[in-house]
């Protein structure tokens, strides 16, 4: 049976994405998988993962931005903890992904990568990583 990986993700701000490609790079490497697939799942319902470029951090910066002016953090909510805004967020980013494993790395287009989007922050978070 292939092992479930574990790792610790800290945050900074209320809402950022973190890189995360070294990782799902980690646990492709630790489980000897060559060709496969590697789930990468965020055990939070506010915070969430993703792909998207890695190359130009603006593209990150406006994500964060338009998400923001779509759903407000304050805007009503009857939530009685204040992180709706988050909850909501991280429904429509979504809570896991897959990725191609081949020759023992994780097939990426050029210019992604795997982020962690943190929504409620900043937090001691973690993340799961499944390769088979």
């Amino acid at each position: 049976m292939k092992k479930t990986y574990e790792h610790p993700v800290a945050t900074n701000s209320r809402t950022e994405f973190v890189n995360i490609d070294h990782l799902v790079q980690k646990a492709i490497n630790e489980s000897g998988v060559k060709d496969g697939m590697c789930n990468v799942f965020v055990p939070h319902t506010t915070a969430a993962v993703t792909i998207n470029e890695n190359a130009d951090p603006c593209v990150v910066s406006d994500f964060l931005m338009e998400m923001n002016k779509v759903i407000p953090f304050n805007d009503g909510y009857s939530h009685g903890e204040g992180n709706s805004a988050a909850h909501i967020k991280s429904s429509l980013v979504g809570c896991s992904i897959s990725v191609i494993v081949e020759s023992g790395r994780a097939k990426l287009g050029t210019w992604q990568s795997v982020f962690f989007c943190e929504f409620d922050g900043p937090r001691r978070r973690k993340v799961w990583i499944k390769v088979v």
